[in-house]
């Protein structure tokens, strides 16, 4: 046995990972790092704040746009204390119990995030099978009642991770894969029967990420099955290029977050650094690309944004 042996959880912890191989450049990784932190934030609150200032932007599809970045700003915010601190500080220690409530939090935010995904994609199909009822539909106490019901669904779904994970004793060496607390790294560790906890997550997996995968593929299948039967051609590229982005942020919410699932369970045959890289991709490619993604393709956005701008340096002068 490890010299860590079976631990207390009142006062154990785990060891966080950097780039295995590279901890000599970590203080250099760390500048990337620290810039796509500061993208992720600083264009995920622009966005809020350009959305709830223009009034013409108060449409459904982006108060769904701004739940969506308050989602990845709350996403990033959950992982930014442990990834600095590993790799500007070099501080690879996390206390059990904050551990768990970060896992809480990254798990939650993905949650939501994913019913978000699976919000604007009906958003979508309403707008593309029935424009003219497209308010109607959308009323904005429905869209306060989904963004409710994600956040309620996330909690309630993610309160039982950790309180499975606190009856468990650990007794392998207490090193995570990642440089944040992940479900499935923290549980690989433990040494008692995990069969619970693995059916749980199983089941967490189908319930939430699962069903909204299924449903969102529904709704496009059913947008092509709209957009093919309109008569003109310009007609069909306009109405499947107001769903561009929203295809492109629901691949990169889900593909790294289905490798690293895949990676998780297929561990033993993968290398340590392609686990810490996906890891970053997960935590990332989102509440990173979402903002330049939406701003640059959308005009509404773009033109509110060069307002907005304009008016501050106005100000300046």
């Amino acid at each position: 046995m490890s010299p860590i042996s079976i631990f207390n959880v009142n006062s154990s912890r785990f060891i966080l990972t950097g780039f295995p191989g590279l901890e000599a450049v970590q203080i250099w990784i760390s500048i990337p790092l620290c810039v796509m932190y500061l993208i992720a934030l600083l264009g995920n609150c622009i966005i809020l704040f350009v959305i709830k200032t223009t009034s013409s932007l108060h449409d459904p599809q982006y108060i769904f746009l701004s739940m969506l970045a308050t989602t990845d700003v709350g996403l990033s915010l959950s992982t930014l204390p442990t990834v600095l601190s590993v790799f500007l500080l070099n501080h690879r220690e996390i206390e059990f119990h904050s551990c768990l409530t970060q896992m809480f939090f990254i798990h939650t935010f993905s949650s939501m995030e994913s019913a978000i995904l699976l919000a604007m994609a009906f958003d979508r199909f309403v707008a593309i099978r029935n424009p003219l009822h497209y308010t109607v539909v959308l009323t904005s106490p429905r869209i306060m009642g989904m963004g409710i019901a994600a956040m309620v669904r996330a909690v309630v779904l993610m309160v039982p991770l950790p309180i499975l994970l606190k009856r468990l004793s650990f007794c392998r060496d207490v090193i995570l894969s990642h440089c944040y607390c992940y479900h499935p790294d923290v549980m690989k560790l433990a040494c008692g029967p995990v069969r619970v906890n693995i059916i749980y997550g199983l089941s967490l997996v189908l319930c939430s990420f699962g069903v909204d995968s299924v449903f969102i593929a529904i709704s496009y299948i059913l947008i092509l099955k709209t957009v093919l039967g309109i008569a003109s051609e310009d007609g069909q590229l306009r109405a499947l290029n107001t769903c561009i982005s929203h295809i492109f942020t629901v691949c990169i919410f889900y593909v790294p977050l289905i490798v690293l699932a895949l990676i998780h369970r297929f561990g033993t045959f993968t290398s340590p650094l392609l686990h810490v890289t996906m890891a970053n991709l997960f935590l990332f490619l989102t509440p990173v690309l979402n903002p330049l993604v939406y701003s640059l393709k959308t005009k509404q956005i773009r033109s509110a944004v060069h307002k907005v701008l304009r008016a501050r340096r106005n100000l300046l002068k």
